[in-house]
């Protein structure tokens, strides 16, 4: 059944009342370590916050090392163990007003600053002929809506960098392209208020704030089996 932009996300979720497995699945939800010399990470402050449930489906959280090449194996070990149908990898991305749902991972790390072991790869392919980029299979749109809705700021992105933030993006999408039953994508979310008290102007988010849009998040994906169609992209 189509969805139409006009219609409002309660008469979506009419529209599919059932999950996409038809009853309880378990959903992955990973957030970095903090990096940069900051303190705190609202990635791994949202894990801790979470439910055990979301409308029945068991959410299971992964804490994912901010290192090139060791958060791909962190996450494949919890894609093993856990056997999820839905995995959603959350970042920071410090100076964003909004929730960023990431729609391109690229096969390109190139890292501005080192990782947390000092890695700083430089125009390298983080899968070595692999393809070049993945799109989130996410219904964005409809999250994106929802969480306006909700008085969330939010908004498609179509670029999730080059640094460990793309890097697992792109891993997890490359892990799951064979598995046609499942999903997967990517949110960067901005810096709480914690983070900003020496950084005047900047702009940040509460923690309950992000923990209710990234719970929003979780439910759509779960419910919906199709995004909407509604105009979207950047001219820049």
């Amino acid at each position: 059944m189509p969805i139409h932009f006009y219609d409002t996300m309660e008469a979506v979720s009419e529209k599919y009342t059932q999950s996409l497995t038809g009853g309880k699945m378990k959903i992955l939800i990973t957030g970095f370590t903090s990096f940069n010399g900051e303190t705190i990470n609202p990635a791994l402050e949202i894990l801790e916050k979470l439910p055990i449930e979301i409308d029945g489906h068991e959410i299971c959280t992964q804490v994912v090392p901010t290192v090139f090449g060791k958060s791909i194996r962190v996450l494949k070990e919890a894609l093993e163990r856990e056997s999820p149908k839905i995995v959603i990898c959350i970042g920071q991305a410090g100076g964003e007003a909004a929730l960023r749902l990431e729609k391109v991972a690229i096969n390109l790390d190139e890292a501005r600053i080192p990782d947390n072991e000092g890695n700083q790869p430089i125009d390298s392919p983080i899968v070595e002929g692999g393809d070049k980029a993945y799109f989130s299979n996410l219904p964005l749109k409809a999250m994106k809506k929802s969480l306006h809705e909700a008085g969330i700021p939010a908004a498609i992105s179509y670029t999730a960098g080059t640094f460990v933030c793309n890097h697992l993006f792109y891993g997890l999408m490359d892990a799951i392209k064979d598995q046609h039953n499942l999903r997967g994508g990517f949110v960067h979310v901005p810096y709480v208020p914690e983070q900003v008290v020496d950084k005047p102007g900047t702009a940040h988010m509460s923690l309950d704030m992000m923990v209710d849009g990234i719970t929003k998040i979780i439910s759509l994906a779960a419910t919906l089996e199709s995004d909407i169609q509604e105009a979207g992209g950047n001219l820049d």
